[in-house]
Order: C-alpha cells, then sequence, then structure tokens
C-alpha cells in the first residue's frame, strides 16, 4: 500500500456522498507498500480503508472485492467492500477507481513467534477452503510470461552471477506445470504486513490485489519464505514446520504436494525477488513509496536451492 495520488478532505467527502458510512472525521495516508493509494478513513459511523487503483482497471476489479466480500461471508477476517447507494463495491474518485473497505482489528508484527506462524497457516488453509466455492477466475498475472519479461528488463542492472542465476531459474520454472497439483484461489501475497494480529489469533488479512487462481502450495510457499525466514534470511525449521502443521490440520496435503515442495520454495523465493528487482531498478513516480530490498529473496532462492530437503511436516 502507498500514495500515488492525492486525496484532500473535500475529494473523499463528496466521494463519501454517495454511501451511507456517516460524515468524514479523520483521512490519514498508508504510507507502505508499493501498488495502490491507500487512505485511513474515519467517519462518524467507524473506520474505514480507502484504495485508489493505480494500476488494475475497472473492469479487472470486481474479481478482487466479490472475492473478498465472498471470504467475509464465509467467516475470513478480511476486508469486507462497502457498497454505495446504487449497490455498488466500485467507484471512481480523482479519475482512478476506488473502493472503500472495512478497517479489521489488529496490527503486522516483524518478528513472528511459532505461535504467530500456525495461527497464519491455519488461517491460510481456511481461506484456501473457503475460495473453493468461489466461482470467478483469475489467471495468475505473475505467471511465466511474466516471469520471462521481467527478468529481461532487470537483467541488465546485475552483476553477473545474479543475471546467470536468475535466467536459470526462469528457465527451470518455465518447464514446471503446477497445474496437478489442488487449485483454487490464492491470496499471493500473505507477507507479515498483509496480516494484522491480535493477540495470538489472526485479527485480518489485507492487501488482496494480488489474489489469483493457482496451485495453493504456491500460496504456502510464499507465506512460509516470508513468515518463517529467520536471520540472514535463513528459514527457520521450527516456525516451518509449526505453520505448515496447522494448514495440513485444516486443508491435508497431498502427496504429490509434498514432492513439489522443494521446487515451489523456489518458484515463491524467484516470483518476490524478481518483482523486488523490477520496483528498485524501473520504479514508478510517486510519494511516500518504500522499495524493499530484493536481495533478501535472492538469499532465500540461493539457500532453497543448496538446500535439497527443506522442512516439511
Amino acid at each position: 500500500m502507498a500514495v500515488f495520488t492525492r486525496v484532500t478532505d473535500a475529494d473523499i467527502t463528496a466521494w463519501l456522498a454517495d454511501y451511507s458510512l456517516g460524515t468524514l472525521q479523520g483521512l490519514q495516508g498508508i504510507p507502505s507498500g508499493i501498488e495502490n493509494t491507500n487512505y485511513f478513513v474515519t467517519t462518524s459511523n467507524g473506520r474505514f480503508v480507502l484504495t485508489l487503483f493505480e494500476k488494475l482497471t475497472a473492469d479487472e476489479l470486481p474479481f478482487y472485492l466479490n472475492l473478498m466480500a465472498h471470504l467475509a461471508r464465509h467467516g475470513i477476517p478480511c476486508p469486507a467492500p462497502m457498497a454505495d447507494r446504487h449497490n455498488r463495491f466500485l467507484g471512481e474518485l480523482n479519475d482512478k477507481p476506488a473502493c472503500i473497505v472495512s478497517r479489521l482489528h489488529g496490527k503486522s508484527i516483524l518478528q513472528p513467534t511459532v505461535a504467530n506462524c500456525a495461527a497464519v497457516g491455519a488461517m491460510l488453509a481456511q481461506l484456501h477452503v473457503a475460495g473453493q466455492s468461489f466461482g470467478e477466475q483469475m489467471a495468475n498475472p505473475r505467471g511465466p510470461a511474466w516471469r520471462a519479461q521481467a527478468a529481461t528488463a532487470v537483467a541488465p542492472f546485475l552483476p553477473p552471477d545474479a543475471a546467470k542465476l536468475l535466467r536459470e531459474e526462469v528457465a527451470l520454472h518455465a518447464h514446471n506445470n503446477p497445474g496437478d497439483l489442488p487449485q483454487g484461489v490464492i491470496h499471493a501475497d500473505l507477507f507479515r504486513d498483509n496480516v494484522l494480529m491480535d493477540g495470538e489469533r489472526v485479527g485480518g488479512l489485507i492487501d488482496f490485489y494480488f489474489a489469483c487462481n493457482d496451485a495453493l502450495l504456491y500460496d504456502v510457499a510464499i507465506t512460509v519464505n516470508d513468515w518463517c525466514a529467520g536471520a540472514n534470511s535463513t528459514p527457520d525449521a521450527t516456525r516451518t514446520r509449526a505453520l505448515l502443521r496447522a494448514y495440513h490440520a485444516v486443508r491435508p496435503f497431498s502427496a504429490a504436494e509434498a514432492a513439489a515442495w522443494p521446487g515451489m520454495l523456489r518458484l515463491a523465493a524467484l516470483r518476490f525477488w524478481l518483482s523486488r528487482l523490477y520496483d528498485l531498478h524501473l520504479p514508478r513516480d510517486g510519494e511516500l513509496v518504500n522499495a524493499h530490498d530484493p536481495a533478501h529473496f535472492e538469499r532465500i532462492l540461493r539457500q532453497h536451492i543448496a538446500n535439497k530437503n527443506p522442512v516439511w511436516l
């Protein structure tokens, strides 16, 4: 989340006239992240989050908003889109598609405990189960074609050894088809800053705008690579096992998923190494934008390559 498009009190007051959310009491830009413009909005009726979409179009957005509404109805603590007086989730503000959603309880944590990781694993599995009844489809926009394009764009900025690693990993995963693994709706970005912890329980899952249909195990690998990374980006075995076992208790892993686990960890690390390289070397103009260090995921990827038998159940 970030601020690319300025919204004033007058802008949001006029926009809120189409909603039954009360009168504006406060507006605050949210500085973290890199994809959309986000503000905390406080009204006389409650606390909300306003999002203006900088990349996604009005045609693409119904999938994400309908998914969040579906998951919220099925007990997943995710932002619930607010409908306007015409029963529409999506509007337009300052020439950008925009929506307003419920603001959840809890806060992101930087140093997760074993219990935190177990709670996140169980909640991710619950999300995957709830997503099975969601009827809409969205292909993964960060799939093989994107990886090839992004790698070509960032390679000139890399030292030779890193560029070689990038080419080899992109080529490797271009020929691996996870289509035989259990599929469904995935969050695809369930990092620590996209989970709000309320004590030892998950208070909210946020930022669903990378959600898509893909292998469920890929979502697990993305989550493990962030939540279970220890010192020097080294995977923490205790936290990893806790997350996987809690997930498995809700949605049991298949034998095929167990076999695919080492490669899936590498694919998940590659995806975020690539996107962070792109954001660092080819950034968009914007305010309050924090680019993340791509070296972290390069280290994670190299460790997964070196470790042929990563922690499993």
